[in-house]
């Protein structure tokens, strides 16, 4: 597989073995905004929907499998029962196969998508409460990241994965 990012930013921890691949991409200022791992197991049990929120949605046809394409999707969930406010509240972005949600609560994000062998997955996370110097100012709601151009280029460059002979 491969993807297309900023000049600005890094790959480390390129690793391979038997199951996968495993990279991380950085920031021009050092923190990882996504990872791609391959040759995970996919699937999950729903043993607890959530409210959610999903803030942006998109198919990625390069990477179809079957006919149906993956989409990326930038969300969140509300754990109801956390004790710590800051805590509550998973913001999330990423490539997933996972059936859309509809209502008002959701099974835990599933960011992870069919590939030959088994799965992969490629996501980041957002997270308000973090204060790591040189990222976007002022970006304390998961509407004001979506804005900023260090979320159009994660969201581009995860929507760029595709086979390596592509």
């Amino acid at each position: 597989m491969t993807f297309n990012y900023p000049a600005t930013w890094t790959i480390k921890d390129a690793t391979s073995g038997g199951n996968g691949a495993d990279v991380h991409v950085l920031t021009d200022y050092g923190r990882t905004i996504a990872s791609l791992r391959t040759g995970i197991v996919t699937g999950a049990e729903c043993a607890e929907k959530m409210p959610f929120m999903v803030y942006d949605s998109a198919a990625v046809p390069a990477l179809a499998q079957g006919g149906l394409a993956p989409r990326f999707v930038y969300e969140a969930r509300t754990q109801t029962t956390a004790r710590d406010p800051a805590k509550a509240t998973t913001f999330a972005f990423g490539l997933t196969s996972a059936p859309e949600p509809t209502g008002t609560e959701a099974c835990p994000m599933a960011h992870f998508f069919n590939w030959p062998p088994s799965g992969a997955s490629f996501g980041g996370v957002y997270d308000p409460f973090d204060t790591t110097p040189g990222k976007p100012m002022h970006v304390d709601t998961p509407e004001a990241y979506k804005d900023t151009t260090e979320y159009q280029q994660a969201k581009q460059m995860i929507m760029s994965l595709r086979p390596a002979e592509k």
